[in-house]
Formats: C-alpha cells, structure tokens, sequence
C-alpha cells in the first residue's frame, strides 16, 4: 500500500516521531512522509508512534492508497526528501 502520513506533535516529541518515521517512509516535507510500506509495517510504524506521542495533544493522520494508479504528485519550489530505511 502507499502511505502519505502527516503529523503534528509536542516539540519535545518531534525527533522522535521523525527518526521513527524514517524508519518506514520518505520524508518529503517537515512533518510529511509517504512511500510503500507492507501491512505488517504499516502495523509496526502504528504501533511505534503510539508509543511516543501524547495522544491528548498530537495528531498523526494517514492517507492510505491501496494503489498509486491513480496518483498524481506535483511539486512547486522546492523538493525535499530522502530515501526511506525499511527495517
């Protein structure tokens, strides 16, 4: 499946939402990852993240494509972003 996810969190939980993000998906923006990832993934990067947020005050909404067929991206300015660790 293709995974856009987006977050907002506390700053004291920041770096750790990112370095856990990483771990699974492509930063392409501050607070924006997509990329492919497994189901078995997608459970574990769920499960990782509800660890270390505050679940009163953070939010972490994902957009789940079950194919890119049908997907269309576009950029304007800059493009940032990384390669994505799959552990």
């Amino acid at each position: 499946m293709f995974v856009i996810m987006v977050y907002d969190v506390g700053e004291e939980r920041l770096l750790k939402v990112l370095s856990i993000g990483r771990r699974y998906l492509t930063w392409i923006q501050n607070s924006v990852f997509e990329g492919e990832i497994s189901d078995a993934n997608f459970i574990r990067l769920k499960d990782n993240l509800s660890k270390v947020i505050d679940k009163k005050y953070d939010a972490i909404t994902f957009y789940i494509l079950r194919t890119t067929a049908y997907l269309t991206k576009e950029n304007l300015g800059v493009v940032k972003g990384e390669s994505a660790t799959i552990i």
